[in-house]
């Protein structure tokens, strides 16, 4: 039955090749307003064009624009961030969410509902939470959250494996984080989680709210499987590298993994892939053997062109849409347990596993030296992928969340 559905996104999810909030929006609203007239209200930046706009109003049936609040209105110094962390205190909302709380946008949405012009409410991503209030439960058909990743895991895990940006400020944050995401989900009929192993981060605090796991998906149109196997002694790795979690997995790439791999194959090559790379991110590319690549006009054709692709997170919970994209590529894929989480492939292996640089060097090593390894693992990620990972997989496991199906 068709709905009426109000799609929340702080996050322009356009063009789908900028992240994984971008990605994971786009393809759902794509998906869902087959069936449904999509309103979408979003934020624009700067860097969203004219173009981008209009384009992606041709995939809803109303599309909402207001202008992201500038980072530069933020108090600066010292007394700017204590009064953040007090008003996180008192509050119980984080920064990150009450810095996007534009009144224009919550007023509008407030009118949107209040007039009955939805059925179905959606928070894509948690961030936008605070756009709904408590009352929505009562007005509309359901009120579901996209949750994306536990964000006191994420803290909880940066800290565990000491790839904290600011340790001191995180554990500060940590309990106020756990009682944030109790707090949020009440106002909400359906939980949805990307991965099972989030589960354990939102069942003690669900109730009896429905948790939902909808995985992420993959354009196979976008990453079509590549026609033959490059050999050499190539590796990528995918992301937005502005990203926290990226950021210290390309640091982590070119300073402690390929070094060693060098010494075995002083050809070896690294190519960094990804949009806004930090000056951190930019800075490696004085490494021996490390191609920072910036924006690129096409992520698949650095994936066909690499004999190997690697994704050693330390941190960052949910299923990665860059594993999910290379192993539809067809290319072997080298992972940690958080860049294959979601993702059954060791039994039959799909992809190698490995935790510590010893590890992912010699898999690597494996791979660059073992030609029948890489296909098969390269035929076997295609596979799964089609078989389990497709947006229409997604989008069909979403409208069943939503109660369309």
């Amino acid at each position: 039955m068709p709905m009426r559905l109000l799609m929340i996104s702080a996050t322009f999810p356009y063009p789908p090749t900028l992240g994984g909030t971008q990605v994971r929006t786009f393809y759902l609203l794509k998906h869902l307003s087959q069936r449904h007239a999509v309103t979408l209200v979003t934020q624009t930046s700067p860097e969203v064009s004219e173009a981008d706009v209009v384009d992606l109003r041709g995939y809803v049936d109303k599309l909402v624009c207001f202008p992201k609040p500038n980072p530069a209105d933020l108090k600066r110094g010292t007394m700017g961030k204590v009064s953040r962390f007090a008003n996180f205190l008192v509050t119980g909302t984080p920064p990150s969410t009450t810095y996007l709380m534009v009144p224009a946008m919550q007023a509008w949405i407030e009118d949107w509902v209040t007039s009955g012009q939805c059925d179905v409410i959606t928070c894509e991503h948690s961030v936008n939470e605070g756009f709904v209030q408590p009352s929505y439960r009562q007005r509309v058909g359901k009120v579901v959250v996209d949750i994306h990743s536990s964000l006191y895991g994420t803290l909880l895990n940066q800290l565990e494996t000491g790839t904290a940006e600011k340790p001191w400020r995180d554990r500060l944050n940590l309990g106020l984080m756990r009682r944030y995401e109790g707090q949020y989900v009440k106002k909400f009929s359906d939980l949805v989680i990307t991965t099972e192993e989030d589960r354990r981060f939102f069942e003690p605090i669900a109730g009896q709210t429905p948790l939902h796991v909808v995985p992420n998906g993959v354009d196979l149109e976008a990453f079509p499987y590549r026609n033959a196997d490059p050999g050499g002694h190539s590796l990528v790795f995918v992301g937005a590298m502005d990203y926290i979690a990226n950021v210290d997995t390309a640091q982590y790439l070119a300073t402690e993994i390929l070094p060693p791999l060098r010494q075995r194959y002083p050809e070896a090559t690294l190519y960094l892939v990804g949009n806004k790379p930090t000056e951190a991110v930019q800075a490696l590319a004085q490494y021996p053997g490390v191609v920072v690549t910036g924006r690129v006009p096409s992520v698949a054709d650095y994936l066909h062109r690499a004999t190997v692709g690697v994704v050693p997170m330390r941190i960052g919970f949910g299923i990665k849409n860059k594993t999910l994209e290379a192993m539809a590529a067809g290319v072997p894929v080298v992972a940690s347990d958080r860049g294959l989480e979601g993702l059954a492939v060791d039994q039959p292996q799909r992809a190698l596993r490995a935790n510590s640089t010893a590890e992912y060097v010699n898999a690597i090593g494996q791979l660059f030296d073992d030609a029948n390894l890489r296909a098969t693992l390269s035929q076997r990620g295609r596979e799964l992928i089609e078989s389990t990972f497709t947006w229409d997989r997604a989008g069909d496991a979403y409208e069943r969340v939503i109660g369309t199906i």
